[in-house]
């Protein structure tokens, strides 16, 4: 087996389960409050697992400011994905957002002139019209 496969298996096992617990969460408390948990049990998680790996953190100016940039992304999505959860479908919004690679492959061609193949970008297409599919 590939060295990326388990990685990417457990990712799609728990970006799922992400997308899925916030709507059982919603029931009890508001989006804001969620946030604040999310964000204590990732930082608790991330200080067992470094220190068990023994890191030390890098210290490049660009790259702190962009990985601080990606957090408050991170945060800001994950935050308007509690508050939609907390009024809409989970049905819908998990699988509307989780289209969110499109702008990931967008940003890779046009500022880093990486390549798309005709097979991906009719995959892309394809994906662009199930938001419209979902959304009807």
């Amino acid at each position: 087996m590939k060295e990326w496969i388990l990685p990417t298996l457990v990712t799609f096992l728990c970006w799922g389960l992400w997308s899925f617990v916030p709507k059982i969460t919603m029931k009890y408390i508001d989006p804001k409050s969620a946030i604040i948990y999310e964000v204590i049990g990732g930082i608790f998680l991330a200080f067992i697992v470094l220190y068990f790996l023994n890191f030390r953190p890098n210290l490049h100016p660009l790259g702190i400011s962009l990985a601080i940039t990606t957090g408050i992304l991170g945060f800001i999505g994950a935050l308007c994905f509690l508050a939609a959860v907390s009024k809409g479908p989970v049905t819908l919004i998990a699988p509307l957002s989780a289209l969110y690679p499109i702008v990931s492959v967008v940003c890779a061609v046009i500022f880093l002139n990486e390549t798309l193949s005709i097979k991906q970008g009719i995959g892309i297409i394809f994906a662009l019209i199930s938001i419209v599919l979902i959304t009807i």
